[in-house]
């Protein structure tokens, strides 16, 4: 049996990985889009290293797109097998497959009215919204639990991940000649004490896990400050100074946090009268589908429902779907908080709202996530003086502040002890994938010191043999 990487490796995007049976049969884990801020983005998406029609079967880990994205990719260029997922990955992919191709389309449109101007040929998105209506054809739901056999050499079942709403840890047991390999595909592993989604769950024992290792380097900030630190920055932008709280946010996991947070501030009466706006379709929709799956919430929000049955809504808290209520947004002069994607900064109506708010002083930008090295976001919270915008330079003078405890990625010491219910004895290697190569070394390092061995570092294209 062989295992082969196809993305996330030494970075932290792009997820995909192969396993080839004995007989030859082809599982992918992952089919997801590279969202760095690097040149070869394009090249690395449009060719995916390996043939989709030779793809037996893939096992989706859950729907943020770095996971998912490159799935009507696979499907449009031959793939015609099933893709196993849960059933709240399955309905998350439904739109945000759709926002991507949205995203892919309305991108070509632009660079080819450039391309017309200077006399190039037009070209084609990486996928269209009617190939991700193909895609969600293929999907087959697999609850947490349940051992799915998939053909004579396969079978597997999902835990919970706790990373975001539906995520799962894929836990295989492949035949190989007399005896069966157990591997364990960990997705991306969340935090313990998550504000929403239940605690990952411990794993059957296996013999090779391939793992994340996101924030193999870091620890988190205490997730108990995370409200406190948020109110302050409220009451200091938008009563003291009357201005706009804008802050970044991925609409699936990072947006609902927020919205929860201020909910709870709300009940207790300590949010001021402000209007807060959640400027992003996308979360729009993901929000319901987290309605339609409270039974995954933790035992704390749980509660919380008990006092209030929406914990995403609240009195002066709008959800804006429509562009032209997004660019009106602009000449509101009353303080307020929006909340918009992209997280990163790079695309969506953030970008917009930076743009006319960034030269204001009453005004401030709160990170609450991951922003990557040479991104908008990450020129921000360094300090820059100056950042281009639309082409555009602006004078930064609205504030820059960060909460670092929101993040769905379990720090280092987390991942440990998410993989402490193995016994390292039993445990033939670890991969590491989906981190920086720095973080990479670090981690690695950390769990030598926690009695672990055999740890790889596999590179993009690199194989191994499973035995």
């Amino acid at each position: 049996m062989i295992l082969t990487f196809k993305g996330a490796a030494k970075t932290v995007t792009g997820s995909k990985h192969i396993i080839t049976t004995q007989q030859g049969k082809k599982i992918l884990l992952d089919c997801g889009l590279y969202q760095n801020s690097a040149k070869d983005n394009d090249e690395l998406n449009s060719h995916l290293g390996f043939n989709p029609a030779e793809i037996d079967a893939v096992i989706l880990s859950h729907a943020h797109i770095d996971h998912s994205g490159n799935l009507p990719l696979l499907v449009k260029l031959g793939f015609t097998g099933k893709i196993f997922a849960t059933p709240a990955t399955r309905d998350l992919c439904e739109v945000m497959l759709m926002d991507s191709a949205h995203i892919h389309e309305n991108d070509m449109v632009f660079l080819n009215k450039r391309r017309a101007k200077m006399g190039k040929p037009p070209l084609k998105p990486l996928y269209t919204t009617k190939d991700a209506g193909k895609c969600m054809k293929h999907f087959y739901t697999v609850p947490y639990h349940n051992e799915f056999v998939i053909n004579d050499e396969v079978s597997f079942n999902f835990t919970d991940a706790g990373h975001i709403l539906g995520s799962a840890v894929v836990n295989l047991a492949i035949k190989d000649l007399n005896k069966i390999i157990h591997v364990c595909f960990t997705g991306d592993i969340g935090r313990p004490h998550d504000l929403i989604i239940k605690a990952p769950e411990k794993f059957r024992q296996a013999d090779y896990i391939i793992c994340e290792s996101t924030y193999g380097n870091r620890l988190h900030d205490d997730a108990a400050m995370a409200a406190e630190k948020l109110l302050q920055v409220v009451l200091e932008t938008c009563v003291e100074k009357k201005g706009k709280l804008l802050i970044p946010a991925f609409s699936l996991g990072r947006t609902q946090e927020v919205v929860y947070t201020l909910d709870r501030l709300k009940t207790q009466g300590l949010l001021p009268a402000i209007k807060v706006f959640v400027d992003s379709p996308l979360s729009m929709n993901a929000t319901d589908i987290m309605r339609k799956y409270s039974d995954s919430f933790n035992e704390e929000i749980q509660k919380y429902m008990e006092i209030d049955d929406d914990p995403f809504g609240f009195k002066n808290l709008i959800y804006i779907q429509d562009a032209e209520e997004s660019k009106a947004l602009n000449e509101l002069k009353e303080p307020c908080i929006i909340i918009s994607a992209s997280g990163m900064m790079e695309a969506g109506r953030i970008k917009h709202h930076l743009h006319n708010n960034i030269g204001k002083e009453n005004c401030t930008l709160l990170v609450v996530g991951f922003v990557p090295p040479n991104s908008l976001g990450h020129r921000l919270l360094r300090g820059d003086k100056q950042v281009r915008i639309f082409g555009e330079v602006h004078d930064v003078k609205m504030q820059i502040k960060a909460i670092n405890s929101y993040s769905a990625h379990a720090d280092y010491t987390e991942i440990i002890d998410f993989l402490s219910c193995q016994n390292k004895a039993e445990l033939k290697k670890i991969f590491l994938v989906h981190g920086n190569e720095d973080v990479m070394f670090d981690f690695k390092t950390k769990l030598i010191e926690s009695g672990f061995s055999n740890i790889e570092i596999p590179d993009l294209n690199d194989y191994y043999e499973l035995h």
